[in-house]
């Protein structure tokens, strides 16, 4: 079956979309109601950081508890608990409560939303077969690129209407996501998923989650620096915007040619893309040397991204799914916090660095495994 054609893809796609939707509007939707309710932003980012830590802390436990109560039950009741967080959040803001009130309550949506992501990509595997596979995670990787950008525009525009309205969009969303969630008999679920049965050694996932931590570490050093790496060429920080462009232009283009060409592939070869990007981004060769080692990233990260996801699946018992894609994006958005971190740490030249040493060792633990463990899979459309 083509893709294109799949419906019960694109039903899977249009509720991971929604789910995600919340998490990209949280950031400007928490210091837009803080700075309407106490005059401080400052206490948005407080949220926002508070939101955060609480998603990583859940991710994994409560995708293990999907795994248990099956994904296709689970998904839904936690896409319900988000909603009703954002909601109460909203609320308590709106009644003026004491700040260490907001800042438990947004521990609720946090908590439930860190396994979300996890929970989709499960159902992803039980929705397409393998085939199909690697083409369905890079058009899923071309169509978040617009979900990045649009969060935000989104709170924007509703924040026109009153600052509660974007916290109640997210509700709004989270309900629509639980909507689309595929219904299937339990029975069928558990028949699937089969015994109980525990992960291999971390070893074995290790260089996957890995490459995982690459793409949030040197990903991060381009998203969170835009303004200082134009600087460094002496450009107007109205500048900035093009490195972002560049970035989401280039991943899309990657992940487009990476679903056109329907394989696997071997994702030592996108690593080394990291590598050489970095390496260009680090050694300040001008405006030339900042689009091209922009470029490069941006175009290897959705394939690598979709080959980390295809050969982690593979390795996954089917009773563990939710629970490994979890920590997967988990370690994933520690990538992109250290190399936040870094960035603000640490002289501009120096940040690319530890992305490329990352990709690096990645690279090295792949080296000895055979290009058919990896995964070259080809797919029709």
């Amino acid at each position: 079956m083509s893709l294109f054609t799949h419906r019960a893809y694109w039903r899977w796609s249009a509720g991971v979309q929604f789910a995600r939707l919340p998490a990209t509007m949280a950031p400007l939707a928490f210091t837009l109601l803080t700075t309407a309710t106490t005059g401080s932003y400052r206490l948005g980012g407080v949220l926002m950081s508070v939101y955060v830590v609480a998603e990583m802390a859940g991710a994994v436990p409560v995708g293990r508890l999907l795994d248990r109560v099956g994904v296709t039950r689970g998904l839904p009741a936690l896409l319900l608990l988000t909603a009703a967080g954002f909601a109460v959040l909203a609320f308590a803001a709106s009644a003026a409560a004491p700040t260490a009130v907001l800042l438990a309550l947004v521990l609720l949506p946090g908590a439930t939303a860190g396994a979300l992501s996890g929970g989709f990509r499960t159902l992803l595997a039980d929705t397409v077969d393998d085939a199909l596979l690697p083409r369905a995670i890079s058009v899923d990787a071309m169509l978040l690129e617009g979900v990045l950008i649009g969060g935000p525009a989104l709170v924007a525009l509703l924040d026109l209407a009153g600052p509660f309205v974007p916290l109640a969009a997210m509700a709004a969303a989270c309900v629509g996501a639980a909507v689309l969630v595929p219904r299937r008999a339990a029975e069928r679920e558990r028949e699937e998923t089969g015994p109980d049965v525990p992960p291999a050694g971390v070893g074995t996932y290790l260089p996957w989650l890995c490459c995982a931590f690459t793409v949030g570490l040197l990903l991060s050093t381009i998203e969170v620096a835009p303004l200082p790496l134009v600087q460094r060429l002496g450009a107007p920080d109205t500048a900035a915007p093009v490195v972002i462009a560049v970035l989401s232009g280039a991943s899309i283009v990657g992940s487009a040619l990476y679903a056109w060409r329907g394989k696997t592939g071997d994702p030592r070869l996108f690593l080394g893309g990291f590598i050489v990007g970095g390496l260009a981004l680090a050694g300040d060769f001008g405006w030339p040397g900042l689009i091209v080692s922009v470029a490069v990233i941006g175009g290897c990260t959705g394939p690598l991204v979709a080959a980390t996801s295809v050969n982690l699946q593979r390795l996954l018992p089917k009773n563990r799914r939710s629970a490994g894609f979890s920590l997967s994006f988990t370690v994933q958005a520690c990538g992109f916090g250290l190399g936040s971190l870094a960035v603000g740490v640490l002289p501009l030249w120096l940040a690319p660095v530890f992305g490329v040493f990352a990709a690096a060792i990645a690279g090295a633990m792949l080296v000895a495994k055979p290009a058919g463990a990896i995964g070259t899979t080809s797919v029709t459309s």
